[in-house]
């Protein structure tokens, strides 16, 4: 029989697992940054800079007392966080990079076809130069390898040199050593990444149960569909294999909504919630949360756990839009 969690129970948990149910205000140092990061699974990165970028945001959020000095160094120079795509551009901890292995090799023939598609036949023509360049002369921007002739434009006008950077930072032969003004600064991604984290890859099995077990940890209660798009590292019926296999170790819960609709049917860890331990209730204080938060993500999740719509309004045509360009959304907790 499943279990019903009703809903102000589900809210708390899953506030808990966003890490937003601890003070803001203590103390936090450069180990206790990366320990957030790993707690929350990935930071995401975004272009946009109104105000400030996401990725501060989405941290100060959690915990005021946040140093950007402190992310820069484990980015930059400890090698101990990385920068790719989860479902979308995101700061992730270095001890995952063995997973992202499989990432890169399910990616790279999927790349490459699209790829050919969009620059046409000999899209690959600068590759060996520029990695041959980055290997004997040491990291770039794209700037430093622009053709001359070449006219500026966005992504859908990339020179040659910059589709093979961002080729090969896609399937993992570079990585992001930097930014400057946000652009990339790309080097070989053995002088990027500690040297620790250059485990080999886990075999496939190994893989996907990482993936949906950690997954499923880290947002307390899923479906299959929500474990699979949590890093997006495994396919929806990867997702659904690994819960029929798993089903010992799983209980079936229902999720009360916010708006009194049917329960969502999910799944948790045997257990639930016990084996999570003492969910606190989130500090009485309003936060003013990044448009790109992962307690949005999932906009379907936060609408029925918070009734609250949500959309990010930049992509929206202007006369569409309900609030504006780029609108924050506030988390009042009341204790």
């Amino acid at each position: 029989m499943a279990i019903l969690v009703a809903n102000d129970q589900a809210r708390r948990i899953f506030l808990e697992r966003q890490q937003l149910a601890a003070p803001p205000g203590r103390a936090l140092d450069k180990p206790g940054l990366l320990q957030l990061i790993d707690d929350l699974g990935f930071v995401q990165v975004d272009s946009i800079a109104t105000v400030e970028r996401a990725h501060h945001m989405i941290l100060f959020s959690r915990n005021q007392t946040y140093r950007r000095e402190h992310l820069t160094t484990l980015l930059e120079k400890d090698g101990e966080l990385f920068e790719h795509w989860t479902h979308d551009a995101s700061i992730i901890p270095a001890k995952l990079f063995r997973y992202w292995k499989h990432r890169f090799r399910r990616r790279e023939p999927v790349i490459a076809e699209r790829w050919r598609k969009w620059h046409g036949e000999g899209f690959d023509s600068a590759f060996e130069e520029t990695f041959r360049h980055i290997a004997e002369n040491g990291a770039i921007m794209s700037r430093d390898m622009k053709v001359e002739d070449h006219k500026s434009g966005g992504w859908w006008n990339w020179h040659p040199n910059k589709t093979a950077l961002e080729y090969y930072w896609h399937t993992g032969k570079l990585s992001i050593a930097g930014r400057v003004n946000f652009q990339k600064i790309y080097d070989l991604t053995e002088r990027v990444i500690a040297s620790h984290h250059h485990e080999p890859e886990v075999e496939h099995e190994a893989f996907v149960d990482w993936a949906c077990r950690s997954a499923l940890k880290k947002l307390g209660f899923a479906t299959s569909g929500e474990i699979a798009a949590f890093w997006d590292i495994v396919t929806p019926e990867e997702a659904k294999d690994w819960v029929k296999r798993h089903r010992d170790e799983l209980d079936e819960i229902l999720i009360e909504t916010a708006d009194g609709s049917r329960p969502r049917p999910s799944f948790a860890f045997t257990g639930f919630p016990d084996h999570l331990g003492d969910i606190p209730e989130p500090p009485a204080r309003i936060r003013v949360l990044s448009p790109f938060d992962p307690l949005l993500r999932n906009r379907d999740r936060a609408e029925r756990l918070f009734n609250f719509f949500y959309r990010i309004e930049v992509f929206v045509p202007e006369p569409k839009r309900q609030y504006g360009y780029y609108v924050f959304p506030l988390l009042e907790a009341t204790g």
